[in-house]
């Protein structure tokens, strides 16, 4: 969970970015610390101090001010209403009033019953509402809420604004409203969600009982259209904006080609034994496929999409989440309801559909703040699959817009420049100077001119009467006696065989870049015809030329070549096999108690005890991620851990 990382010192905070145009927010309270919300941070959070904009956000929501948070994935997103909660429900006790309970809308059971999970294992009251509790449980969690013994109460919009959920709404001492992924309120949205647009009702239901409750809008994926589509969806009066930037600094990006795709994750994985992560494909039969290979090659791989029964599902979504499988191979159904701070690796080893969708599974990784590593693997033969079934919308707005945002992704894969950029610009964001940890500015790539090469693919196209697909022309091209070359003559063209000398696999690389370059285009039927464009004449007739950048493959780059870091503290030998045994001793103990390892302690914090090895209690409190209720709970067992091993 994204409080569970160690965050840096509230210093240099940004100030809060300025409102897209059209949108109705006010400038943020200042900072106004408290010493019960310092309080309230260290001992039930375990944080000695905010991450940067967490401490404007909490002092705006204690104001009673409606509050729109847009930060990544990461930041800390979830501390900014859970510490509220917490601090507003403890100064009414105090005071001697109704204490209120802070309503959480929230997408998805898991993402509902992990948070739940974190917030008891710190002390915090709270519970969910959803189709896993029998009656019974189900009655009990209700109750407590209208009796306001919770700071945070968990549940669906389909819950919330049905009948029922409303008649229980009316008997809850509401202290404010929080609004999880805001972003699937807009259509403009990558995952928009018909049933959220029903939360805009929230202000004027029940005669207008919740008129005056604040609300605070929460995503991690928001465009400037997006953001101005979520204040208006939601009624937000005045919101104080805080947007923080998009850059992921622990996060690194790479393309790789689409090869061999199984071979290199297991190589990454015997080269990084202790880490867990997701592969993300577009089909259910890939998903199968792959973790089938995985498996057979004695890695704990599990698939999930929405082929898989619910109970199959659940099951292998528990497995990864409580450390039991290493890997999940997923289709985009698998993601959201997953909150695992842990995740080291995030691949994709199909195209996805537009960058905002890969910004967020990409931001499944490394929650806690440790390094990670996001790898995409590209062929151009994703790009025509995505189009087919762009193709099949009926509207047609919705087709060219779908088309631009593939556009988009595309260039991304193809860009020799800094690819954080690229992601950055897409939400309206600038960075000066490169990012430093994607590939392009960790290794620059290397270039080569194909300008003969990209001649004579073209001009196989030209011959052979821009009616065939790729594999045919690159057919021709290689001088294959086919039935399908032959029967159509295209065995006696000028161009047959003059590419015999390099591999096919040469060929597509040269096409796809041609494609992406614009000096060819691939139709999107079924039968995937390339045809040429106005700029392929100047490129025949030799007045412009074409570099093309040399592929990567997916290995550990040469000695003396940047790698990406794998932690975030320096262990040396001794620490590193303390952390193990820290981490063995984690896992016990959460399967005792039923939770996922991260609910004890994250990796971080391990790591810092590895490195620090507290010797008393007081020592072992200044771990980040150790409040005290943690202190209590497994301070004496992991102290005796550490004795013994020093």
């Amino acid at each position: 969970m994204e409080t569970d990382a160690n965050p840096p010192p509230d210093v240099d905070r940004p100030p809060a970015a300025a409102a897209p145009p059209g949108l109705g927010v006010a400038e943020p309270t200042a900072d106004a610390p408290a010493s019960d919300v310092a309080a309230v941070l260290k001992n039930q959070f375990g944080h000695d101090a905010f991450r940067p904009m967490q401490q404007r956000i909490v002092a705006d929501a204690l104001a009673g001010r409606d509050v729109f948070v847009i930060l990544p994935t990461g930041g800390g997103k979830s501390l900014c209403y859970q510490l509220p909660a917490v601090v507003s429900r403890q100064r009414a006790i105090t005071d001697g009033e109704v204490p209120g309970v802070t309503v959480v809308v929230s997408p998805l059971i898991a993402l509902m019953q992990n948070q739940v999970d974190v917030l008891r294992a710190n002390g915090v009251a709270a519970a969910f509402l959803n189709s896993t509790l029998d009656l019974q449980e189900l009655h009990e969690h209700e109750q407590a809420a209208i009796k306001g013994e919770l700071d945070l109460v968990y549940l669906a919009p389909e819950r919330l604004m049905t009948p029922n959920g409303q008649r229980w709404l009316s008997r809850v001492p509401v202290a404010r409203f929080a609004i999880d992924e805001a972003h699937c309120i807009s259509e403009w949205g990558h995952d928009f969600r018909p049933e959220y647009r029903q939360l805009g009702d929230l202000r004027s239901a029940l005669d207008g009982r919740f008129a005056d409750v604040p609300i605070m809008a929460l995503t991690a994926t928001a465009t400037p259209r997006v953001a101005d589509d979520i204040v208006r969806q939601l009624n937000l009066r005045q919101a104080a904006l805080h947007r923080g930037g998009f850059e992921r600094t622990n996060l690194t990006y790479e393309v790789r080609p689409k090869q061999r795709v199984v071979e290199q994750t297991l190589t990454y994985l015997r080269e990084h034994p202790d880490d867990e992560g997701i592969v993300y494909c577009q089909s259910r039969a890939k998903c199968e496929q792959i973790a089938q290979k995985l498996k057979q090659a004695g890695v704990e791989a599990l698939p999930y999409h929405a082929g898989l029964t619910a109970e199959v599902r659940d099951a292998n979504q528990h497995a990864f989440i409580f450390g039991d499988a290493r890997v999940v191979v997923a289709t985009i159904a698998f993601g959201m309801g997953v909150d695992k701070p842990d995740v080291r690796f995030v691949f994709h080893a199909d195209l996805p559909r537009n960058l905002e969708a890969y910004y967020q599974e990409t931001g499944r990784a490394g929650r806690d703040g440790l390094p990670a590593r996001c790898v995409l693997f590209y062929s151009g033969g994703d790009r025509s699959k995505v189009e087919f079934f762009i193709n099949q919308k009926p509207d047609a707005t919705e087709r060219e817009h779908a088309q631009q945002q593939l556009a988009e992704m595309v260039r991304y894969c193809h860009t020799t420049a800094c690819r954080t950029k690229v992601v950055l610009a897409h939400f309206g964001e600038d960075l000066e100077g490169e990012c430093g940890h994607c590939d392009n500015c960790l290794e620059p790539p290397r270039v080569r001119d194909v300008t003969e090469d990209a001649r004579k693919l073209l001009s196989a196209v030209a011959r052979t009467g821009q009616r065939f697909g790729l594999s045919h022309v690159i057919d021709v091209l290689r001088g294959s006696a086919s039935q399908k070359v032959l029967s159509r003559g295209h065995h006696e063209l000028s161009v047959h065989g003059i590419g015999k000398d390099d591999p096919a696999g040469h060929w597509r690389a040269v096409a796809e870049h041609l494609i992406a370059e614009g000096f060819l285009v691939q139709t999107p039927d079924e039968y995937r015809t390339v045809t040429l464009t106005p700029e392929s004449k100047p490129l025949l007739k030799g007045d412009v030329g074409v570099e093309m950048p040399v592929s990567r493959a997916m290995r550990e780059k040469a000695a003396g070549a940047r790698r990406p870091a794998t932690t975030n503290i320096e262990l040396s030998d001794g620490d590193h096999a303390l952390f193990e045994s820290l981490r063995q001793l984690r896992k016990r103990l959460a399967d005792e108690q039923g939770v996922p390892p991260y609910v004890v302690f994250g990796d971080a914090a391990l790591q810092q005890m590895a490195a620090e090895r507290p010797a008393d209690e007081s020592q072992f409190l200044a771990i980040s991620g150790v409040g005290q209720t943690k202190l209590q709970r497994y301070g004496p067992v992991f102290l005796e851990a550490i004795a013994a091993h020093s």
